[in-house]
Parts: structure tokens; C-alpha cells; sequence
């Protein structure tokens, strides 16, 4: 077998078990830490692992070292980032005025942030999405991590019905999971990879709806503000491992807050600070429009001018028309 080949094969072959000094034991910590991988274990730092598993700095170094070996870690050229994204793909939303504000639809490889006040059509947006996922690929599964029970299969149906497809085959590919706080949300995020690897299922999109509510419930005041980005930050990071290595379309809905020392323009700001900002790939703000209508902003994008659409919440999702 050539040398390539050879690479190749192990490194999909690869688990955390086959590193050199780890254990079943201290395999079940790092799974437990969040280290489910050899990828993961590769970017960590030694400090880091020694703390998680117990062993010495220079132990979690070798490990380290042995699981970087696995990889091509070097750097790659622009246009083989060209080559690679060519598997990106775009979900139409339905909505032209919104598909234009977003280059074409919602983007795979990304995560998607849509916040705004309640009643702005997040969780609507969201649901759309869901269908119009699998309208594009019947095959497609989807995710919805629900926070704030917002998931209806009534509207799913009525939705899929409206695009003639089949409600009961919709509802069987949308795999739904309520999180009752934040360190649930994370590890239901964590099980998706499982979903994909150990059940073969085809996940396209994830949904989590909403991002930040468990996260401002718990941790209230400024003195637990440092825990509470940490621990968002790490969960936003998963998303995008997901969104990156699987290409799923991430979709992430936040809530807002009023900034009262703002005495000019809109005073709304997103919950999360710079550590959704940062993380999130496209960043965009809807609020309430005129006459029913709701308006989207695109606020931050790599490639992507700032711009805005109107958009109805309609019996078949989202339309340019009101029905």
C-alpha cells in the first residue's frame, strides 16, 4: 500500500484508545471532557490534558505529539480552499429577499446567528429551515435542540404541506431533543457527532433554539460573567467543529437585551458578547417591520455586504409576500 494510502487509513481508523498511554480509564475521562477524538486531542495543550486525565505535563505532551503525527497539519494554499469550498451548500429559504440577503440561502460549513426581540421570527426561520432542508435533499436529517420548548410539529406539518411534501415524512427526519440547562444543551451538541458516526445518519442541519437562554438564566450577575462566556465559548467552538468537519448548516437563534446607556439609534444588543460574535459565521438581526411584515439585517458577514430584506411569516414559512 502506498505511503499516502497508508496515512489516510489510519487516520480515519484512528481513536483516542490507540494513543500511547492512555487507558480505558483516562480515555473515559477525556470522552467525558469533551475530548472524543483524535483531532481534539491534537489541537489541546498539555497543561490542559494533564489537568483532565491526571497524568504528567510531559505524559499529555507525548500524546499530544503522537496525535499530531495523524494529521496534515501544515498550511494550504487559497486555492485548494477554493477546491474545498465547492462542497458548500446553500438552503433556500424560500424567500428570495432573504436567500439574497444571505448569498443564496443558509450556508453549510457556517454558523448562522439570527437574534432579535420575541415575536421577530427566529424560531420561524428556524422551522423553515428544518423542511426546507429536507426538501432539498430527502435523505438530509435535521437537528433541533429545543431550550425553550419553541418546536412545534404542528407547524412542520403545516409547513411541509404547504411545499406538497409528506408531514410524516418530515417529522421522521427531524430528530428533536429538549435541553433543561446549559451543560445539557452542550452535551446533546456533543451527541450530534454521535448521530453521525456510530447511527450513519446523514445530518445536514442543526438548529438550537435558543443559544443563550439556559446560559443567562444560570448564570446571573456580573461576578459569574467570566464562567458563563467560557462555557459559551467552548459550546459555540462544538457548533462550529460540527458545521466545519461535517458541513451542517449551523443555525443558532439569540436573544436581546436593551443597552440603556445607548441614547441614539437601536438600543437592542445580542446576548453573549464578542463570544457569539466572534464564532458566529453570519450574524443576523430581524425585528418587527410594518404591516406584519419582519425585517432581517445582515450585521456581520466574511464576504457579504450589509443589507436588508422584508419577509412574511406565512402558512408555508417565510414568503416575500404576505398571505
Amino acid at each position: 500500500m502506498p505511503k499516502e494510502e497508508k496515512s489516510k487509513t489510519q487516520e480515519k481508523e484512528i481513536t483516542i484508545y490507540d494513543l500511547p498511554g492512555v487507558g480505558p480509564a483516562t480515555a473515559e475521562k477525556l470522552e467525558s471532557a469533551g475530548y472524543s477524538d483524535v483531532m481534539s486531542i491534537a489541537v489541546a495543550s498539555p497543561t490542559e490534558l494533564a489537568e483532565i486525565t491526571g497524568l504528567t505535563v510531559a505524559a499529555a505532551r507525548k500524546i499530544i505529539q503522537f496525535a499530531r503525527e495523524q494529521f496534515n497539519m501544515s498550511f494550504v494554499r487559497g486555492d485548494e480552499v477554493l477546491k474545498q469550498r465547492q462542497t458548500v451548500l446553500k438552503l433556500s429559504t424560500g424567500c428570495k429577499a432573504v436567500d439574497d440577503l444571505l448569498g443564496g440561502g443558509f450556508e453549510t460549513g457556517a454558523i448562522t446567528e439570527a437574534y432579535g426581540e420575541f415575536g421577530s421570527g427566529k424560531t420561524q426561520l428556524g422551522l423553515t429551515l428544518a423542511v426546507r432542508t429536507i426538501a432539498l435533499e430527502p435523505d438530509a436529517k435535521v437537528v433541533y435542540i429545543d431550550t425553550e420548548a419553541t418546536f412545534r410539529p404542528e407547524r412542520i406539518i403545516q409547513i411541509a404541506q404547504g411545499m406538497n411534501l409528506k408531514p410524516e415524512d418530515v417529522l421522521k427526519s427531524i430528530f428533536v431533543a429538549r435541553a433543561f440547562n446549559s451543560d445539557h444543551q452542550m452535551l446533546l451538541a456533543e451527541k450530534v457527532e454521535d448521530l453521525i458516526k456510530k447511527e450513519n445518519q446523514k445530518v445536514r442541519t442543526v438548529i438550537v433554539d435558543s443559544l443563550t437562554a439556559h446560559f443567562r438564566a444560570e448564570f446571573v450577575g456580573r461576578g459569574t460573567l467570566a464562567e458563563r462566556q467560557q462555557k459559551l465559548n467552548k459550546h459555540m467552538h462544538q457548533l462550529l467543529k460540527l458545521a466545519q468537519v461535517y458541513n451542517i448548516c449551523v443555525y443558532v437563534t439569540n436573544q436581546v437585551m436593551a443597552k440603556p446607556d445607548t441614547f441614539f439609534g437601536d438600543p437592542t444588543a445580542a446576548i453573549g458578547g464578542n463570544i457569539v460574535a466572534h464564532t458566529s459565521t453570519y450574524r443576523i438581526y430581524l425585528r418587527k417591520g410594518k404591516a406584519g411584515s419582519r425585517v432581517a439585517r445582515m450585521i456581520d458577514s466574511p464576504s457579504l455586504p450589509e443589507a436588508e430584506a422584508v419577509f412574511y411569516i406565512t402558512p408555508t414559512g417565510i414568503s416575500d409576500k404576505p398571505q
